[in-house]
């Protein structure tokens, strides 16, 4: 049976003011570390999207704190085992990159169907354990950010 998911996503850094960064683990592959993201629901705008996906994944109020749009996509193919999850015939997907600053490394609530844990790592660190490149890229590009921000 084929998913209905649209080939739209966004991909939300969450950061504290000192560039710790939040990964959450996945619940469907365990030791899968990464940033908040989620694939765009019927005409939502892109920034609808990503205020609803850090919502659903951890329990946080995106729109309390600095939520910016990097003006960023990322074209990829959708990793075979995903697949199903989309229209037939779907293999690639763009994915839109938002930055979220919050004051400091805050206690989140995960969505348990779909994260089994989290953990706060300075930047770095953060960048080197998560699985994606695509995610890894976009943490890199903190501290510039944070200069020119």
């Amino acid at each position: 049976m084929s998913g209905n998911k649209q080939p739209i996503s966004v991909l939300v850094v969450i950061h504290s003011a000192a560039l710790g960064v939040l990964l959450l683990e996945r619940a469907d592959h365990p030791g899968y570390w990464q940033s908040v993201t989620g694939s765009r629901d019927g005409d939502e705008s892109l920034r609808e999207t990503a205020l609803r996906e850090v919502g659903e994944e951890t329990g946080l109020d995106a729109a309390r704190y600095n939520l910016t749009d990097w003006q960023q996509q990322n074209e990829y193919e959708i990793y075979p085992h995903w697949r199903h999850r989309y229209p037939p015939g779907v293999t690639r997907n763009t994915e839109h990159v938002f930055g979220l600053q919050v004051p400091r490394e805050v206690d989140v609530r995960l969505a348990p169907r779909e994260h089994l844990g989290y953990v706060w790592l300075p930047w770095q660190e953060a960048a080197a354990k998560v699985f994606s490149p695509s995610n890894r890229a976009a943490i890199l590009q903190l501290p510039e950010r944070k200069r020119h921000g």
